[in-house]
């Protein structure tokens, strides 16, 4: 299957593609100001309230039982010491039974016992979820739809994401999962050492400091150009990076992540920087030895920053609570290679 309609499925599914602003919650006499404007329980307390794009989920007590559907709410669970008891299969990057490296990793860390895995599909499993009895289900960074959330809502109180399907900033996928398990003090903790490490890998490579970037995936006859506003754009930002002008002036405004550029017009995506996924080895060197690309100023200078391979890609596709620390050397080590290669050029 090839590398965008994997990921597509994926997050159709449950997963994410070939792959900011924080909400750190504060406490304040006994509330904290959650990212809609209405008050939330400090950390620990319940009930809580949580607003999101289909109206507002109230979870009274503290969760003891969590499934997570879509992609990142496992992996925010976990790193908060929550293991649930069911998270979807990643077929993307995971192992034979679905588990994605990061989270087996993690799982045994723990000593977790295996969580139920729910069956992809671009419905959720309802039936599989219903048998796992959960306490809340968690979905913030999903396409569930306003009929799925309804039928997701029956089985247990369901948090979607915010505003728009596939687009929660990585950094508020945590805090959301925080605020639903009670979890909110850990989570400042945990992304205090996440930025501590984006901040010192951005102070380590000044070469990064005020590029501009575009990230792609060519897949099937189809060339995808990933919006500033995808979470893996949104990463590269924290590190230095700036979005280029020419992702917005080319965007078809096609999907809330991606849109898709004809061969013709790759000359005109202009970059210092040039990210380009894919699944395989074969593929990457296929589109950059291509007619297409080699009409693009980052293929002839070299300014090309490879992610090759279904986990390396997952990992930053978007990246999650577990997956950002556990890729960042190899993509950094990526981008300073095609940023350095940008200033020779």
């Amino acid at each position: 299957m090839s590398t965008f309609r994997t990921n597509t499925a994926i997050r159709t599914s449950a997963s994410a593609l070939v792959l900011s602003a924080a909400v750190l919650l504060a406490g304040c006499a006994g509330t904290s100001q959650s990212a809609e404007g209405g008050e939330q329980a400090a950390s620990g307390d319940f009930p809580v309230t949580i607003e999101h794009a289909f109206g507002e989920t109230t979870i009274e007590e503290e969760p003891t039982r969590v499934a997570t559907w879509g992609w990142a709410s496992a992996d925010a669970a976990i790193a908060l010491g929550v293991v649930p008891v069911a998270i979807p299969v990643q077929s993307y990057g995971g192992d034979e039974n679905g588990l994605l490296p990061w989270i087996a990793e993690e799982l045994e860390t723990q000593g977790a016992e295996m969580p139920t895995m729910l069956a992809e599909g671009e419905e959720p499993p309802y039936e599989q979820l219903a048998e796992a009895a959960p306490d809340v289900i968690l979905a913030p960074y999903s396409g569930v739809t306003q009929e799925q959330y309804d039928l997701l809502k029956e089985i247990a109180p369901t948090v979607a994401y915010p505003e728009t399907a596939w687009s929660t900033p990585w950094r508020d996928v945590i805090d959301i999962v925080a605020e639903s398990l009670g979890k909110s003090d850990e989570a400042a903790l945990l992304l205090e050492d996440i930025d501590a490490q984006i901040a010192e890998q951005a102070e380590a490579h000044p070469e990064f400091e005020g590029k501009s970037i575009a990230m792609v995936a060519d897949s099937a006859g189809t060339f995808y150009v990933y919006e500033k506003t995808d979470p893996r754009a949104e990463f590269a930002l924290d590190l230095g990076f700036e979005s280029a002008p020419a992702v917005d002036e080319l965007s078809t405004g096609e999907s809330t992540f991606y849109y898709t550029l004809s061969y013709e017009n790759l000359d005109q995506l202009e970059s210092d920087v040039l990210v380009s996924f894919a699944a395989t080895e074969e593929e990457q060197q296929a589109f950059l030895e291509s007619g297409a690309a080699s009409v693009m100023p980052q293929v002839q200078s070299g300014a090309v920053a490879t992610l090759t391979g279904p986990e390396l890609v997952a990992a930053v596709s978007p990246p999650t609570a577990l997956s950002l620390t556990w890729g960042l050397d190899t993509f950094v080590t990526e981008l300073s290679e095609a940023a350095l290669a940008a200033d020779a050029g």
